[in-house]
């Protein structure tokens, strides 16, 4: 069992330094040097065992999803993801656990040219914080304010997955393998982040469902939106679970989707369909509005109401 410096040496240490990094792992801090031309964007999430994922969740999907959860908040501001620190607390420092964490961990960090600088270890009840830092030209960030009456409603990938797949959980109903995968291994769109810089008015990442995000979105904005849930982007399970209960809360308040919403003016349909069409399908599910607050409207014209999503301490 390593002691906590065996253990940074063995799993988190690596040679390979991204342009700006000036003092990686290894000193009592990260010296890092942003392109002079461009802003940082710093994000922080952290991932509670029994809160976060269910009991016997793979370390290696652990790893993915630690890392993931916080890239996908710098796509939706549009930043370029560069640097990483990872606070983790343990039970015990398992050998197998630990390569099949970092496994997980720096396959995801390569894709996107993540360092990791540096972090801290601790013995405790399993708990994961990553802090992602990232880069943009300045002031092109988008941001959760700035979307207007007129402006279309986008959503990208599919929603409800993951959320179906912890219901089942209780159910004791088969799911598909697919349905797991988008809950162990969420796919941050950072790639559509980068590609809506200078196309989209506002965005922000689905991680406590549609509803809670795109209500936090409208509101920095100050403006509101009409919507039909026959236009949200489902998956064929999650499509067949709502026609067979009517339980539209899966997709619209599930949470752990992390796929991005986002404005854009009408006049942009096309560029963005095809900007993003190499990276995830993405489809317009309502227009923002100047009335406050979201007005649903069900497959046979009911009115949906409003939900939260995840809150904790609620």
């Amino acid at each position: 069992m390593p002691a906590e410096f065996e253990l940074i040496d063995r799993y988190f240490r690596r040679a390979v330094r991204r342009p700006g990094t000036r003092i990686g792992i290894g000193d009592d801090a990260a010296v890092i040097q942003p392109p002079s031309d461009s802003d940082l964007v710093v994000a922080v999430d952290t991932l509670v065992a029994g809160r976060h994922f269910p009991p016997g969740t793979p370390p290696k999907a652990l790893g993915h999803k630690a890392l993931a959860v916080n890239l996908s908040d710098l796509a939706a501001m549009g930043a370029q993801p560069a640097w990483a620190t990872l606070a983790l607390t343990l039970e015990r420092a398992d050998d197998g656990w630990l390569q099949a964490f970092a496994s997980g961990f720096f396959e995801l960090a390569d894709r996107f040219g993540v360092e990791l600088v540096g972090g801290d270890t601790t013995q405790g009840p399993l708990t994961l914080s990553v802090q992602v830092m990232g880069c943009l030209p300045r002031g092109e960030g988008l941001l959760r304010r700035g979307a207007g009456p007129g402006d279309e409603i986008w959503v990208t990938g599919t929603l409800g997955d993951a959320a179906l797949y912890l219901k089942s959980l209780g159910s004791g109903e088969a799911i598909g393998e697919q349905i797991r995968r988008r809950l162990d291994y969420p796919e941050p769109r950072v790639d559509v982040g980068l590609a809506l810089r200078n196309l989209a008015t506002s965005a922000i990442d689905i991680s406590d469902g549609l509803m809670a995000d795109l209500g936090h979105l409208l509101a920095a904005s100050g403006v509101g939106a009409e919507l039909q849930v026959v236009d949200l982007p489902l998956s064929d399970s999650v499509r067949d679970y709502v026609t067979r209960s009517g339980d539209w809360a899966v997709p619209l308040s599930g949470g752990d989707d992390y796929e991005l919403c986002f404005t854009a003016p009408a006049s942009r349909q096309a560029e963005i369909s095809e900007r993003l069409a190499e990276f995830c399908a993405a489809r317009v599910i309502g227009q923002v509005s100047a009335r406050a607050g979201q007005r649903w409207v069900g497959p046979t014209g009911f009115v949906v109401p409003e939900q939260g999503g995840y809150q904790h301490f609620v």
